[in-house]
């Protein structure tokens, strides 16, 4: 009974407990690593998912170009031409092929399939004007990026066209915010909409949109490698080896000729 142990003096009651302590600690803390080991291994006693196969990246995909072209040579600044200007002119034309590449698997994006804003294993939110961090789907991020940038680049105190209107002293750092919203939709596309672009045959109009869209920003540093490290190994392979892609044919992810959309009006 418990009213004869607490009856027992101090030493008849040190020998009445288990005299293997230390043995007993020893095998609790033994437990308790066999259960992290287990936990590291197979989270939840489930076996870990292994990594999706990234389609966009096999072979036989990546050599897909609507054109073959030296993206490196058409992205450099021409000669008399205002830094800002080229700027905002290939900014522009960008804009636009991002948004339309992005309408061509729009139907595929919606709230339910697309619930985060998520590149890999990258989750992505949207800050209001109050810099208050918003959790939203795919479909509404996106929207998000193509309202504010479409508002941008038809501001004229931010992109002017007329003759004698200068740039704003935060053109740049503008420029590299909108280029940071368009690699995030083409990240998106490529992540979760490869396979729907692929049935589609337009896989070599984003490799080329693509290629042209970083080997420009890598120009004019307009991209911090942190930011586009999610796409590094898709970026290696499509931008190495001379940087070809596509700039031709339909004007899909070309900024050459598109670019000089806007040329200021003299």
């Amino acid at each position: 009974m418990l009213g004869d142990h607490s009856s027992l003096p101090a030493d008849r009651a040190l020998l009445s407990q288990p005299p293997k302590t230390g043995l007993r600690c020893k095998m609790v803390l033994q437990a308790v690593g066999r259960v992290l080991r287990k936990s590291k291994a197979k989270p939840n006693g489930k076996k870990p998912a292994t990594e999706e196969k990234k389609m966009y990246l096999e072979p036989e995909y990546t050599k897909s170009r609507i054109t073959d072209f030296e993206f490196k040579e058409l992205v450099v600044l021409p000669r008399e031409i205002d830094l800002n200007e080229w700027l905002a002119s290939n900014t522009t034309t960008f804009f636009h092929h991002v948004n339309l590449q992005y309408s061509t698997i729009s139907e595929f994006c919606t709230g339910e399939a697309c619930q985060t804003m998520a590149v890999c294993n990258t989750q992505y939110y949207w800050y209001d004007e109050r810099g208050k961090k918003v959790k939203c789907t795919a479909p509404q991020y996106v929207d998000f990026v193509m309202s504010s940038v479409q508002k941008l680049v038809t501001d004229e105190d931010v992109f002017p066209t007329k003759y004698g209107r200068e740039f704003p002293s935060s053109f740049e750092s503008l420029v590299k915010k909108i280029c940071k919203y368009l690699f995030h939709v083409l990240a998106h596309i490529y992540s979760s909409h490869f396979k729907e672009t692929l049935a589609l045959e337009l896989h070599g109009h984003l490799n080329t949109l693509y290629v042209h869209f970083i080997l420009f920003a890598r120009e004019f540093n307009l991209l911090d490698p942190k930011e586009t490290a999610v796409m590094d190994d898709l970026t290696e392979v499509l931008c190495s080896g001379g940087g070809h892609g596509g700039g031709g044919g339909d004007g899909t992810g070309s900024g050459g000729t598109g670019a000089q959309n806007h040329v200021k009006e003299r």
